[in-house]
């Protein structure tokens, strides 16, 4: 299996790259509370976390998979050379040994997929050099100038399909009232036909200025909810969470249905816009609107 490059500083990835299979994998060697080698609360200590923040992780089903989400989310130190800087320090080389090839192919895909952003375009004598279009830049929406200039919008909704008749509602409230907001609903406003991972982080990066993540038990489900949050989030230098969100992207978390499953963690230093209390609900739509219209 064919790894990152020898010369990658892993210092730099942040890890984010890292997908599910090497954090559960980490989960199976950390979890187990072990009086020999370090298990995941020494691995915390050293990401910097609190007594008390480690004894509250104690009650968590995975307590690895929580940490490197909190570290991840809160952290501008957060990156894969440092976790594996920090497993080495524990003593833990045998995790470092075993997970390292599946580490590189990770950062390995999640370079490969920052430089197919970064490629300029094709040029060919018929086009005109001087304005650049590409799939992933012009086209991409309904509203699409042909001469060239993107559709932007306010905020791009992140939802699963479950959720869509409160997305529609939330186009009632937020666009065709007074608010006069102008949304990016997927399903409504991207052509079809392209790549959805190039489009999506396209969207999200470069047309909307914040992002509305519907959280329901659904979302916890969806692997596309899953990419459009994570990349969001990565927008952040450091992958840090300040109180203005990833980056000048806020991300805001909107419940709006009784969940049976757990808030996720990695969006838990967010606050919450809760469609589920009786006693908010009439400001609901008025606060979400505020946030969305701040410059």
């Amino acid at each position: 299996m064919a790894g990152c490059s020898s010369d990658v500083d892993l210092w730099k990835v942040p890890l984010v790259a890292l997908n599910v299979t090497v954090r559960r994998k980490l989960g199976l060697y950390l979890n187990p509370k072990n009086t020999v080698a370090a298990d995941w609360m020494t691995v915390a200590e050293e990401m910097g976390f609190t007594y008390l923040e480690i004894k509250n992780y104690e009650a968590s089903k995975n307590p690895t998979r929580t940490v490197l989400e909190d570290w991840q989310a809160r952290s501008k130190d957060a990156s894969v050379g440092k976790l594996l800087s920090i497993l080495t320090e524990v003593e833990r080389k045998d995790v470092v040994e075993d997970l390292r090839p599946q580490i590189d192919e990770d950062v390995r895909k999640y370079l490969e997929s920052l430089q197919r952003k970064s490629e300029p375009p094709l040029q060919v004598p018929e086009v005109d050099s001087c304005v650049p279009r590409t799939p992933e830049r012009l086209g991409i929406t309904v509203e699409d100038d042909p001469e060239g200039a993107p559709e932007m919008f306010d905020a791009f909704i992140c939802y699963c399909q479950n959720d869509f008749h409160f997305v529609c509602e939330m186009i009632r409230e937020l666009e065709q009232t007074d608010h006069k907001l102008k949304l990016c609903v997927f399903d409504r406003d991207v052509l079809p036909g392209s790549c959805v991972w190039t489009i999506t982080s396209e969207l999200i990066e470069k047309r909307c200025k914040r992002m509305v993540v519907v959280i329901s038990d659904e979302y916890l489900e969806s692997d596309a909810c899953d990419f459009q949050t994570k990349f969001a989030l990565s927008l952040c230098p450091g992958n840090k969470i300040d109180i203005y969100g990833a980056r000048s992207k806020r991300l805001i978390p909107v419940i709006y249905k009784t969940m049976k499953k757990p808030f996720p963690t990695i969006l838990r230093f967010l606050t919450v816009c809760d469609y589920t209390k009786p006693c908010t609900q009439a400001w609901f739509w008025i606060r979400l609107a505020k946030a969305l219209s701040l410059p």
